[in-house]
């Protein structure tokens, strides 16, 4: 018990004091002035969890093919530059263009009647690859040494390069539109180092339009109304 007590509760109680006491001794503030430049440049990656809000029509219930229809998702990664202006002690407007690379989207069937050889369960997978620019506007928290946390908002215009909106008519297709327009909202934290700053953020990403070509010939599209784009990001940014 007491080798355990040792080991489990001492120990780590001694490092944390030790790390504790070189922060006090240590208290060297990194650049100094980076937050009175009037603009600077960085990069940012970044992992993103895509997904799809959809509403069904008025035909789900008396069609006679489709039982359920479920949106499913998966991940993608994000590379994009940033730049940012200062307008204030506490604002700043923010410009951070991305391509964003998988991410796919399905919509998951079940159908009441299959044809010969088709599955009673069909997944509709909606590959993307978009080309995001959205604006932002930061609110910054007072710094306190070399860490320093802000909010932000603003709207974006996705590109989605691999949409299949000029697609001919097939039976097991979905159209999605190539462009949507959205808002953004998130928190982040700067980290101040000798020469970098480094700013992991959280953010949620959703679509305001419509992204749904209705295409009433397809069996698989025509029981759907409205199809809307969701993310959650989480983003890492270099900063010069």
């Amino acid at each position: 018990m007491h080798y355990l007590l040792r080991k489990q509760v001492v120990l780590p109680l001694i490092v944390l004091l030790f790390c504790a006491s070189q922060a006090d001794a240590q208290k060297e503030i990194f650049r100094r002035n980076h937050d009175d430049l009037v603009y600077y440049f960085g990069l940012t990656l970044g992992y993103n969890y895509s997904y799809l809000h959809i509403s069904k029509s008025n035909l789900f219930l008396s069609n006679d093919s489709i039982q359920t229809a479920e949106p499913g998702s998966s991940g993608g990664i994000a590379m994009g530059l940033m730049a940012t202006a200062r307008l204030s002690d506490h604002f700043q407007v923010r410009l951070n263009p991305q391509l964003i690379i998988g991410g796919s989207k399905y919509i998951a069937y079940t159908l009441k009647k299959a044809k010969p050889g088709e599955a009673f369960y069909q997944n509709q997978v909606l590959p993307s690859t978009l080309v995001s620019f959205p604006i932002q506007l930061k609110f910054n928290s007072d710094r306190i040494g070399n860490f320093r946390t802000y909010l932000l908002g603003g709207l974006k215009y996705d590109t989605d390069l691999s949409s299949n909106s000029s697609a001919r008519n097939a039976d097991d297709l979905i159209k999605l539109k190539r462009n949507d327009l959205g808002f953004e909202l998130g928190i982040g934290f700067n980290f101040y180092l000798p020469f970098v700053t480094i700013s992991p953020e959280l953010k949620i990403s959703n679509g305001l339009s419509n992204i749904h070509q209705l295409d009433p010939n397809l069996k698989y599209s025509n029981v759907l109304d409205k199809i809307l784009s969701r993310m959650i990001v989480f983003s890492i940014h270099f900063e010069d």
